[in-house]
């Protein structure tokens, strides 16, 4: 082989890095277009709303710089700690009762059977479903005179509440609806954890005598850890983000027993037309959620570690 022969490129390679540089260009083409769409309709709405978060923007007259003003307020607000106390009781209460009834149904539908498959159409149903027509179900079924909640109760002579009318009780018939709505997504993300779950591990642990719940709590629930965390994750960030069932249910009543973190961001800002001290709330909520993940994220590598 020549020393001319050396210098020169093979025809192969040089096809090979023309089709590397075709597939580059290509690749980035499908990436800049999603980009530009996040840039355009989520990251620019986001920095204009953190600057009117420092104005007095009302859509109606002038606008004015008003600095940290907004954010001062808050803390004075009566209403956004009701809000922050009526959100904070409905995650304790959606977040725990939405995990265990989205794991429970992955684990009785993970099953290779066609009853099975029917079964996780059923479940999805309500996610894809419109959440007027979601309410408007559940407004009926709550209904204190003729629903059938109420109803069944009555079988066993247990007198229902009002539900929807009792400020004790409005919540509670809230997070009951929402998590019945949402908890299919969760439930296809658990059958998704489930399918890598060792399948070794579970006939290891079955043959020195495991019994149901042991092989649950020692060798499938550590294998979902990091499932787990993307479910409670999305859980809490739903939670706090919980808006339609307020608006659609109560409306906030009775006696602001529903009014919600969102809700009052909206009341704030389409209601009373106050759009930067409602932007000031919303990156408040962002805050917190921002919280409570990272806590979720070290609770969960602490127990994945151990």
């Amino acid at each position: 082989m020549t020393v001319a022969t050396l210098g020169r490129r093979s025809p192969t390679r040089t096809a090979r890095t023309a089709t590397t540089r075709a597939q580059a260009r290509s690749g980035w083409l499908f990436v800049v277009v999603p980009l530009v769409l996040f840039a355009v309709f989520i990251l620019l709405p986001v920095l204009i709303a953190f600057i009117l978060s420092f104005t007095d923007y009302a859509i109606i007259g002038d606008t004015a710089w008003v600095g940290l003003e907004n954010y001062g307020r808050i803390l004075g607000d009566p209403f956004f700690w009701i809000s922050l106390r009526n959100t904070a009781f409905y995650t304790a209460l959606y977040v725990p009762l939405g995990l265990v009834v989205s794991l429970g149904a992955a684990l009785l539908l993970n099953r290779s059977v066609r009853v099975a498959r029917l079964f996780r159409t059923l479940f999805y149903i309500p996610v894809v479903s419109s959440t007027v027509a979601t309410a408007a179900i559940w407004f009926w079924l709550l209904n204190p005179q003729y629903g059938l909640v109420n109803a069944g109760l009555g079988v066993f002579g247990i007198e229902g509440p009002a539900w929807l009318y009792d400020a004790q009780w409005a919540m509670i018939a809230i997070v009951l609806m929402s998590v019945w709505a949402g908890f299919g997504v969760n439930m296809i993300i658990f059958l998704a954890g489930l399918q890598g779950v060792p399948v070794e591990l579970v006939e290891a642990a079955k043959l020195d005598g495991a019994g149901p719940w042991r092989v649950f709590f020692h060798v499938t629930l550590p294998a979902l850890s990091r499932t787990m965390f993307l479910v409670v994750t999305l859980l809490i960030i739903s939670a706090f983000q919980v808006f339609d069932q307020a608006y659609v249910l109560t409306k906030g009543g009775p006696a602001n027993s529903t009014l919600t973190f969102v809700y009052y961001i909206y009341d704030r800002g389409f209601g009373r037309l106050e759009m930067g001290y409602a932007a000031a709330l919303s990156f408040v909520l962002f805050l917190i959620i921002i919280g409570f993940s990272v806590v979720n994220a070290r609770i969960t590598n602490a127990k994945a570690v151990s």
